[in-house]
């Protein structure tokens, strides 16, 4: 399969190549969703945003993206279409929640987003959770529920030692609740102009 893939995949870049479009398309290998085998006793997909179901392979081919460029900043599939607009000359909707992610891609920065949302509403299952993401720590709060979900993804990057109710976790905890807040508040952005910086 892997193999059937890479050939395919070979194809269009070749195309590209002798098209002589490569350098005005950008490429992008990717997916939805990562999937479970097992870990934390699941298996395929679903409600629950562990790393192994959120971090996601992107492999990206176009002009200005060095090959073997490996980047390990946050990215989210929202960043994708500000990403190509911008790409194209083309004004971003004031709607659009993802940012521009070539200054990434070139190298020319670690990252442009200091975190990540991951969503899951009840619709059509019963489960309804937020997970907020940075570099390090990542919390997850049920809708109507007292618990949740804290991790320290570099003491903990298997994800085995809940801290959501862990004293000597509180104070970070409180912390990303209030940044999970804060970003979620800034996502509602306004379609009207301001006036007088009121």
């Amino acid at each position: 399969m892997i193999s059937f893939v890479d050939a395919g995949i070979g194809r269009i870049l070749a195309a590209l190549d002798r098209l002589g479009i490569a350098d005005d398309t950008i490429v992008v290998f990717t997916t939805d969703h990562g999937h479970f085998l097992g870990q934390h006793g699941l298996i395929a997909k679903g409600a629950f945003h562990y790393e192994d179901l959120i971090r996601i392979p992107m492999i990206v081919r176009a002009a200005g993206v060095p090959a073997g460029l490996r980047v390990a900043g946050l990215q989210s599939l929202v960043d994708l279409a500000p990403t190509f607009l911008s790409a194209a000359g083309l004004d971003v909707p004031l709607w659009m929640q993802g940012v521009d992610q070539r200054p990434v891609w070139t190298g020319a920065t670690e990252s442009v987003r200091d975190h990540v949302f991951v969503e899951n509403r009840h619709q059509p299952t019963r489960v309804h959770l937020r997970t907020y993401v940075e570099e390090r720590y990542k919390i997850t709060i049920h809708r109507d529920q007292p618990y949740g979900e804290l991790f320290d993804l570099a003491d903990d990057p298997g994800e085995h030692r809940n801290r959501f109710d862990d004293p000597a976790y509180a104070s970070v905890r409180a912390g990303l609740m209030e940044r999970l807040v804060n970003a979620e508040v800034a996502r509602e952005r306004s379609p009207y102009p301001r006036i007088a910086d009121a």
